[in-house]
Order: C-alpha cells, then structure tokens, then sequence
C-alpha cells in the first residue's frame, strides 16, 4: 500500500496551493479519504475528510476555503486550498480509512506547505 502525497511548496498569504494523493494497493473507493495537518510542536489535525458517498466535512478554521474531493477512477484525493494564510503553514498527510469490513488505516508521507506574510 502507498499514498503519495504532493503539491506542497511556498506560497504567499492569500495564495493557492492544490495538494494531490495518489493511492496504490488498495481499492480505493471503499477508503473514506482525509488531509491531516502538523504544524511544529503541535498534533496532528483533520483539515478535510471525503467518504465513500462524497459527503465532506471540514475544520471550521479551513471552512469556505478549502476543497477536499476525490477521483475514483485515477485513486487519488486532493485539497484545492485558496486564500492560505500563515497560520496554515505544516505538513500535509493523506489519510485513507477503509470503510467496510476490517478496520485499516494508511497515511501519506507528508507534504509541506508554507504560507508567508
């Protein structure tokens, strides 16, 4: 199983970024599919999570901003983040959740994004 994370990179505040995840060894449509974030010295949180029926839920700091959606037929999810700030500076994981069946879980390595002021 892989999840490829990319998109990452600098950016100014109120730019756009497009992370990608491509997934392999898995059948994709059954994984619910999530964007955490880690910024230094802090935990790991959701940003964006699509399941298998495409509804989406976000973190209210993220809310009206970012833009989780999934292509089955190319295995990949992606986070279409605009008007970034600062604050939104951290390593981007892609997560996948199978939902159905026995509980497993992957995450990407990890992409950083950085937002300047």
């Amino acid at each position: 199983v892989q999840l490829v994370d990319s998109g990452g990179g600098l950016v100014q505040a109120g730019g756009s970024l497009r992370l990608s995840c491509a997934a392999s060894g898995i059948t994709f449509s059954i994984y619910n599919m999530g964007w955490y974030r880690q910024a230094p010295g802090k935990q790991r949180d959701l940003v964006a999570r699509i399941d298998t029926s495409e509804r989406t839920t976000y973190a209210d700091s993220v809310k009206g901003r970012f833009t989780i959606s999934r292509d089955n037929a190319k295995n990949t999810v992606y986070l279409q983040m605009n008007s970034l700030k600062p604050e939104d500076t951290a390593v981007y994981f892609c997560n996948a959740a199978k939902a159905i069946g026995t509980k497993l879980n992957y995450s990407g390595q990890g992409t950083q994004v950085t937002v300047s002021s």
